[in-house]
């Protein structure tokens, strides 16, 4: 223990941030690390603004739990996906405009960006993983080859690949030219909830709900890494971009830090109570951020990073190949061993307590009443600001509240998280008594769609059912573009076919044309 602690420095709690109402489902950094984005089961997206008192901002747009956010590479777009079946890209300022994807038949369990920021994937409960144009803003193609739900996909960092895991136990590995799978990770005693690549995109990992945590060599697509040290299942993980170190939070309300280079456990870190559901290193490695079952975010300095290049190198010098920059794959031993919990982890216990700052002044942002429906599935929503709800302390209806919560989340584990809502619930109420009431320059104020409750019953009803209506057409209509794509692919695949037959028949022709201009040019004698 004592030689880990020379070169080693322990992560600390910087700040916590409460806000959300109900459990915090996922958390991202935003590129340049001066915000942090989260999504919970309370529909809301919060942007957080790292700087010291700085507001926070909340969107409203989603009919149900957010389960994944991602920012964009360049930071100015955010993705969110729902179990309401939709995707949105959201503006992360005080316009909070947001452009909705509409394909998925179930709810939409993950969403991620690739690296160059142009296209979306989207994993879902209808058995599918989608590709998405995020300037054409619209769907692209589907990969459908898992069995059961799908729980999670993500790019490759060069966006060649794309690797999806889900509720048949397996992994799935895409080829994003040709769409198809090519290759298929069964090792897997239950499902399957997590999956990423490490930055360099040599490996792929993947997390379950039987509490295990795997690392594949795609190189030789061998299992060279496997961990259990939670004691339920492991709902998040997050890669260091050294590739070095990799986070992990589990339903068993701990947060554990994982060393890969020496293939053990370092850290185990108490604070949610509860679930913890989301963990994310931040793009430059010195913060990461975790959110759980408590509604609660926190954010942590990471320290242990702080390990200076050249003692990682002496430290590993007898590696297993001459490249010259550490890696995932270069352990002792190469087995696919596996790692249990060891004693000499550190156990960090830190008081939640936000000594820093106090809670930042909320915003809320929700959509306008009026809405632009554009082509293949998307609605357009230009919002204005809303104003906080007079009527009610935490500035929404008080069945939204009630409503709200952890029920479906993780399947099976909805039970044990259902019991932290009422904590969370109480301590937003008491915040929303101190949101400004409106904003400078007399803007206008309008309510989110939530609030809109003094419609007749008869209408409600009429609404909701041409709402359902509408969502049936917007289904139809994918299902046809993606069968208008595939009807795409098999013409042109006929039409360079025919060409390469016209080619043949032309040049099989000239030749015979060329033999007969032979024979008929020969001289005739007479005799």
């Amino acid at each position: 223990m004592t030689t880990m602690a020379s070169v080693l420095e322990d992560p600390t709690l910087e700040r916590h941030f409460k806000g959300h109402k109900d459990a915090v489902t996922c958390t991202d950094f935003s590129p340049n690390s001066k915000q942090l984005a989260s999504g919970s089961v309370d529909k809301t997206l919060m942007i957080w603004n790292l700087a010291p008192k700085a507001r926070a901002f909340r969107f409203v747009g989603h009919q149900d739990a957010i389960t994944g956010v991602q920012f964009s590479p360049s930071g100015n777009l955010v993705a969110t996906s729902s179990k309401d079946r939709t995707v949105r890209l959201w503006t992360p300022s005080i316009k909070g405009e947001s452009t909705v994807f509409k394909a998925h038949t179930a709810a939409v369990r993950s969403v991620a960006f690739s690296h160059d920021g142009h296209r979306l994937v989207t994993a879902s409960d209808d058995k599918s993983v989608k590709v998405w144009s995020v300037h054409r803003q619209c769907f692209v193609n589907s990969l459908s080859q898992h069995t059961n739900w799908v729980r999670c996909a993500r790019f490759s960092p060069d966006g060649r690949l794309i690797a999806s895991c889900g509720d048949d136990r397996t992994v799935r590995l895409w080829d994003t030219s040709t769409k198809h799978c090519i290759n298929c990770f069964t090792d897997y005693g239950g499902s399957e909830t997590f999956v990423d690549f490490n930055p360099s995109g040599t490996c792929i990992a993947s997390s379950g709900a039987d509490s295990s945590l795997k690392i594949w060599d795609l190189r030789t697509n061998k299992l060279i890494q496997h961990y259990q040290v939670h004691s339920a299942g492991i709902n998040s993980f997050s890669f260091h971009p050294s590739n070095n170190y990799l986070i992990s939070g589990s339903s068993d309300s701990t947060v554990k830090i994982l060393d890969l280079l020496e293939g053990r456990l370092i850290y185990t870190l108490h604070g949610h109570k509860g679930a913890v559901i989301t963990v994310a290193f931040s793009r430059a490695g010195d913060l990461f951020a975790s959110g759980g079952a408590d509604g609660q975010v926190l954010m942590w300095r990471t320290n242990f990073d702080t390990k200076s290049y050249q003692d990682v190198l002496q430290q590993h010098s007898r590696r297993s190949t001459p490249d010259p920059p550490p890696h995932v794959t270069d352990i002792h031993p190469r087995g696919p061993h596996l790692h249990h919990l060891q004693p000499t982890a550190v156990q960090i216990s830190p008081t939640v307590a936000d000594t820093q700052s106090t809670d930042p002044r909320v915003i809320e942002l929700g959509e306008a009443v009026h809405t632009t429906t554009l082509s293949s599935g998307r609605t357009h929503f230009m919002p204005t600001q809303a104003a906080a709800n007079s009527h009610h302390s935490n500035g929404l209806p008080t069945h939204h509240i009630s409503g709200s919560r952890v029920e479906g989340w993780m399947g099976d584990e909805s039970a044990g998280r259902a019991g932290v809502t009422a904590g969370s619930q109480t301590g937003a109420g008491s915040r929303g008594r101190g949101r400004r009431e409106e904003e400078e320059g007399g803007r206008g104020q309008t309510r989110p769609l939530e609030v809109l409750s003094g419609h007749p019953s008869s209408l409600d009803s009429t609404l909701r059912h041409i709402v359902q209506q509408l969502d049936i057409l917007t289904q139809t209509v994918s299902v046809l573009e993606e069968r208008l794509t595939l009807t795409e692919d098999k013409l042109k695949e006929c039409l360079v076919h025919q060409s390469q037959i016209l080619r043949d028949v032309r040049s099989s022709g000239g030749s015979q044309r060329t033999e007969s201009e032979e024979t008929d040019g020969s001289p005739v004698q007479f005799t």
